[in-house]
């Protein structure tokens, strides 16, 4: 049997931490064992779903690199296809109008609860052999309604849960189409299923009520049934399911906050599956390594500090030529000089060590690229009169030095000592003038990528 997952979202909100995960699963799977792995956007709910937010879902899958096999399926252009098996369903009486109305219903539900009941379709349009129907009230649209086996026990085999039983008694006649003819969700997901020969269904483990529902639908569709597994959920630090707070939010807003796609992937791949100790891998290690066996039955931890560390460790791995390529990019939007990649790639070089975050990394680094704005107190507490006249010394023995890294360090600390200065008080002026903070790397270093007729222009009342 040829392997087919499939990625199934609702374009109701943005792609979130919870749906890549999904996604990455679903993908690696396909992708080891050399089957497909599909897109179906699943847009039948008309008032919720939104151009914008199927344009989020499918800009987020592209920048990550979650690439799918064949065209995309959306469900609002399969409707004849809903109502054919819809059809097929009433004609061989696995389906029936049900006229029952919202406030039936209501007080239906009402009476169950009051009598400490599981609240439920009682079947009062369901027919039987014997059963006598009241007759169709007259300009009441009816729904349609499965007809669910009364006896019986549904069981699967899950591949994260293992053996799941659900007796057929605990559920009732559930509507696969709403009185305005729409089909419902558990009526077009097993549909599209089978119609796209979906092998191994892999989602989140809150369908799981849903999942008896549907392996009846296909059993009385004489349909096959797929392989299911079901995730277990991610919560956030606090144990509490993972919302905007934790970090449950548009994969994008990930990418505008300085997140590498590789860090997200390698991060989310690694909540609930494992591969012995290996925190960083790649997409194709993924994929290669992958199976059900070692993903988790219990809930995953999303830890944005251990995100964060991840993406501190692609930053440091990262191609200099891409990330400086990236930093042109940032700097054109803010109308910042850029004649000079070399001298970029030299700070991100000098910085990267320092940070986990590109955006981060691209601000630290922006005083190369243009004279930073004197901040007054700094000014106050660094720059007087001894501090001009040691940087003025100091420059005046570097401008006769080799202009090598090294060489300028070495000028640095024979200066100190010759001078007899502590380390700091040449090198926070030097920072405070070339850098506007203190908080820099190696002041030489600093010096050297700057050259020296950038430091003097920099200096040039020191000197």
């Amino acid at each position: 049997m040829k392997v087919v997952t499939r990625f199934a979202p609702s374009p109701t909100g943005y792609l979130h931490v919870g749906g890549v995960r999904t996604a990455l699963f679903s993908y690696a799977f396909a992708k080891k064992n050399k089957g497909d792995f599909l897109l179906r956007i699943e847009d039948t709910d008309i008032e919720r779903s939104s151009e914008d937010a199927v344009k989020a879902i499918l800009d987020g899958m592209k920048w990550l690199g979650l690439e799918h096999d064949g065209e995309i399926k959306y469900q609002t252009k399969r409707l004849d296809l809903y109502q054919k098996y819809i059809n097929l369903l009433l004609e061989n009486g696995n389906a029936y109008y049900c006229y029952a109305s919202e406030e039936e219903l209501q007080k239906l539900r009402e009476e169950q609860l009051q009598n400490g009941s599981k609240p439920r379709y009682d079947g009062r349009w369901r027919p039987e052999k014997d059963k006598i129907l009241p007759e169709a009230p007259k300009g009441v649209p009816p729904v349609i309604r499965f007809k669910n086996p009364l006896t019986g026990i549904i069981k699967w085999v899950d591949l994260v849960k293992g053996e799941i039983k659900i007796s057929n008694e605990e559920l009732d006649d559930f509507i696969i189409a709403r009185s305005d003819g729409s089909p419902t969700y558990n009526f077009c997901v097993v549909i599209d299923d089978w119609d796209m020969s979906i092998s191994h269904v892999i989602r989140g483990d809150d369908h799981i009520n849903n999942t008896p529902k549907q392996i009846n639908l296909l059993n009385a569709l004489n349909a096959p049934i797929p392989n299911y597994a079901h995730l277990s959920m991610i919560h956030g630090p606090d144990g509490q399911k993972l919302s905007k707070r934790h970090g449950s939010v548009n994969v994008m807003q990930y990418k505008e906050e300085g997140y590498l796609p590789e860090t997200l992937n390698n991060y989310l791949s690694r909540l609930g599956w494992s591969h012995g100790d290996d925190e960083k891998f790649s997409m194709e290690d993924f994929c290669n390594w992958f199976d059900f066996e070692h993903v988790t039955s219990s809930s995953a931890q999303f830890d944005k500090a251990k995100l964060d560390w991840l993406n501190g460790e692609y930053i440091k791995s990262m191609d200099i030529n891409k990330l400086t390529e990236m930093a042109v990019e940032i700097y054109k939007k803010m109308n910042l000089p850029m004649d000079n990649n070399e001298l970029i790639a030299k700070a991100i070089n000098l910085y990267r060590d320092r940070e986990t975050n590109l955006n981060k990394l691209f601000e630290d680094i922006i005083y190369f690229l243009k004279k930073p704005d004197r901040d007054e107190e700094l000014e106050a507490k660094f720059i007087n009169s001894n501090s001009k006249k040691s940087i003025k010394a100091l420059i005046g023995e570097l401008q006769n030095s080799k202009w090598e890294e090294g060489e300028i360090n070495q000028v640095i600390k024979l200066f100190v000592k010759n001078n007899n200065l502590k380390f700091p008080e040449i090198a926070m002026p030097l920072r405070v003038r070339l850098a506007g903070n203190l908080n820099t790397p190696n002041i030489g270093s600093i010096i050297f990528i700057l050259g020296i007729d950038e430091v003097k222009e920099r200096l040039s009342d020191c000197l």
